[in-house]
């Protein structure tokens, strides 16, 4: 009986991951793709350091930004009007598609010492201010949890900083309060530090 169940419990399982993956299609995103190219890169891994690199990330967890983006969850004036004309359909296949996509690695850019510090907070915390681990969400390599937290390691380090800045002036609050608790107790240089470390994460 206990084998029974657990192969219930398998099947159920594995057709639950099968209809997540089968949520968007990858070749269709890469067509839908062309208007992301010109910031983010034909592959996901833009040149620009103020342009995410989206390469490798959760599908759901792109669709969801893309959602966010429409309905004015989280706001960015480029962002929104990119997102306008999508269906939840094109925001599936834009993610299943970038989730294929391999991202490139980055390089850390900080002095030693800067990032021997933020490497303590990365994989540490700060207990006495009340600060988690990062990899507690984003995994030892940066890799994430998916579909909620995002992979991180490779993240070119100026888009990395402004984004943790804005979840601590409250500029961004649509992913929760967990990142906005912990980057209002980051200090700006210490956000500067983890951003750069986050980049060279692989």
């Amino acid at each position: 009986m206990k084998k029974l169940i657990s192969l219930v419990v398998l099947m159920a399982f594995v057709g639950a991951a099968g209809s997540a993956a089968a949520a968007g299609s990858a070749a269709a995103g890469k067509t839908k793709s062309a208007t992301c190219a010109a910031c983010h890169g034909a592959d996901g891994n833009s040149a620009a350091p103020n342009f995410p690199k989206i390469a490798g990330l959760d599908a759901q967890y792109i669709a969801k930004q893309l959602a966010d983006f429409k309905s004015g969850a989280r706001k960015d004036p480029l962002m929104t009007g990119m997102v306008a004309g999508l269906s939840r359909k094109d925001m599936d296949d834009l993610g299943a598609y970038y989730a294929s996509r391999k991202r490139s690695l980055g390089t850390a850019t900080a002095s030693a010492d800067a990032l021997k510090k933020a490497e303590r907070l990365y994989r540490g915390g700060d207990a006495k201010n009340g600060i988690s681990a990062c990899m507690s969400c984003h995994g030892p390599a940066g890799t994430g949890i998916p579909p909620r937290f995002p992979a991180v390691s490779g993240q070119h380090a100026t888009y990395s900083q402004k984004q943790l800045l804005d979840f601590k002036t409250g500029t961004r609050s649509n992913d929760g309060e967990i990142m906005t608790r912990i980057a209002f107790r980051l200090s700006e240089a210490e956000i500067k530090a983890v951003s750069e470390y986050m980049a060279g994460l692989h």
